[in-house]
């Protein structure tokens, strides 16, 4: 892992959620988009190199709906940034970490991004992420 790339949150209502987190960092989002896979929309704000990502559903049967009707609004996961993320499963696999998707797929903000299972990681939901670097080879 390099550091820390972001933290997601699971909201309800994302322009509400945009609200509180702009007057709580003191600076506006800087980026809204949606995921259609995944069935989310996300916002973006950084703060001294860390991002924070609000992740709101966009269907009833999308992961995040599904974890706010279960836990409520909250921290969602932990997502560090790697430099290959192919073998960062390779690696974390090794180690007998269980894998959500053990086969990377497109995230916001230009990531591939796969997922730890909190199940071998203390109940954190883990992302890894890789910045892509040219779309049109990944």
């Amino acid at each position: 892992m390099e550091k820390l790339e972001h933290i997601g949150v699971a909201v309800k209502n994302i322009e509400q959620a945009n609200k509180l987190f702009a007057a709580l960092l003191g600076r506006e989002h800087y980026k809204i988009e949606e995921v259609a896979s995944e069935g989310v929309r996300t916002s973006f704000f950084e703060l001294s190199g860390v991002k924070i990502e609000l992740l709101e559903a966009t269907r009833e049967d999308s992961p995040i709906a599904k974890f706010i009707e279960k836990r409520g609004e909250g921290i969602h996961h932990l997502a560090f940034e790697v430099k290959n993320i192919e073998e960062g499963i390779k690696n974390y696999q090794a180690k007998g970490f269980e894998l959500i998707n053990p086969v990377p797929k497109k995230g916001a903000d230009n990531k591939r991004i796969c997922f730890l299972h909190p199940k071998s990681t203390q109940g954190v939901l883990v992302e890894l992420c890789e910045e892509i670097k040219d779309a049109s080879t990944k």
